[in-house]
């Protein structure tokens, strides 16, 4: 998909869910930006409030490309910021603090994932922006939260800090070896945008109902919690080992003859299923596998039946082949792979986006992936250079002059 492209044009006249919902969004890095740039997806109007010298610290991140300016443009920014406008305000400086809760009347939504405290320090925080308008909903996106009395409050964080923190590193962790950080991406973040998400949606709703704003307090270890519920809750239940083991259940990968693809085999069902495939029929009358646990305890033996049978297949034909006899199976992707994937093509999951710096190969960003029939998906724009739509947003919202404007910006409040 391509930046201006739409996907089910035939929904365009019905409009996004969103229409009308307006979020200022004091933001960086990639938790809180990819909340708002879903709710830019589904229709919102997204201003990101930057620091007029470096702007978010998602601009700054490794590797990046350069905007016309020549300013370096990190890939954490490019894959969370389409279809915003950015404003350039110094929220330190007493005029810039004015200016945002100004603008703060205009919108519906204020959000901001800075440590626990720091809008409050700057005079930004829930109990300002909400005596002055009440109607708000404010989400604050952190990492450990900014009510209740935890002892990490004031601690910063990144999506691997809470993902070890969740229990997730050290249940998943190979004997003898280290616990491995950040094993799925950004699980920390991406979940915590979600739960952010649905927050405002519930907040507008609940708004809609009764008139009145509240405060969205969503704590990324909290999210990271709920995705890896498995820590607690089986440990709860008396499951003190891995999983697999537990449930005798195969989830695992294996070889094929171009790479590997994963499998999962759950109920007895499942087994003679896989037997019946891999041309071990033979198995489903051997009292070592019709015992419970029997395929977990001759793991190396079916291991090597299962890789036997795939080699002489691609990984995509292995679990193709599976997934007819009813196992779950799918190939294990490289990035080209991914990229080449018919799946993503006909799903519209990765959107093209020009470079600015001359370089001729696009840069790809993860599409929507909430799919709605009567909403036409795009067409998407491009990130917004730091401060591109600071004088229009200040004119259109607040009615600034031309003096003002140059005072402002002589003062380093705006750019």
């Amino acid at each position: 998909m391509h930046l201006g492209d739409v996907a089910n044009p035939e929904a365009a006249p019905l409009g996004k869910p969103l229409d009308g919902v307006r979020v200022l969004a004091a933001e960086q890095m990639q938790a809180l930006p990819y909340a708002t740039q879903l709710l830019a997806r589904l229709g919102a109007d997204v201003v990101k409030v930057e620091h007029p010298g470096t702007g978010e610290s998602g601009r700054g991140a490794f590797p990046h490309m350069l905007d016309p300016e020549g300013r370096k443009v990190g890939a954490t920014f490019l894959r969370n910021n389409l279809g915003k406008r950015s404003v350039a305000l110094d929220l330190k400086h007493p005029d810039g603090r004015e200016l945002f809760l100004a603008l703060a009347g205009r919108f519906d939504v204020v959000c901001e994932n800075f440590k626990a405290g720091t809008m409050d320090r700057l005079g930004l925080g829930y109990d300002v922006v909400a005596e002055r308008h009440p109607a708000i909903v404010y989400l604050s996106l952190s990492g450990f939260g900014n009510t209740g009395d935890t002892p990490y409050r004031a601690w910063p964080a990144y999506a691997a800090i809470v993902e070890g923190m969740s229990g997730i590193y050290e249940y998943r962790r190979e004997p003898g070896r280290n616990p491995r950080a950040n094993p799925v991406g950004a699980l920390g973040d991406i979940s915590s945008a979600l739960f952010g998400a649905v927050g405002v949606l519930a907040a507008l709703r609940h708004r809609d109902r009764t008139g009145r704003g509240q405060r969205v307090d969503v704590a990324m270890l909290d999210a990271v919690m709920a995705m890896t519920d498995i820590v607690t809750n089986l440990w709860s239940m008396g499951v003190h080992g891995p999983v697999e083991t537990e449930i005798k259940a195969i989830v695992d990968t294996f070889a094929a003859g171009d790479g590997f693809f994963v499998l999962q085999a759950v109920r007895p069902q499942h087994f003679v299923a896989l037997a019946e495939v891999i041309g071990r029929p033979e198995w489903n009358d051997d009292p070592r596998f019709t015992a419970s646990g029997g395929w977990i305890d001759h793991a190396d033996e079916v291991r090597a039946a299962i890789e036997a049978w795939a080699a002489p297949r691609t990984k995509v034909e292995a679990a193709a082949a599976l997934s007819a006899a009813g196992l779950a199976a799918g190939p294990c992707l490289t990035p080209p792979e991914v990229i080449a994937d018919p799946h993503v093509a006909a799903r519209d999951m990765l959107v093209e986006v020009p470079r600015s710096d001359g370089v001729a190969e696009p840069i790809l960003v993860p599409g929507n992936p909430v799919k709605l029939s009567a909403m036409a998906e795009g067409p998407e724009t491009r990130v917004p250079w730091l401060g591109e739509h600071t004088e229009a947003v200040l004119v259109e919202e607040l009615g600034l002059d031309r003096a003002e404007l140059v005072r402002l910006r002589e003062a380093g409040v705006i750019a």
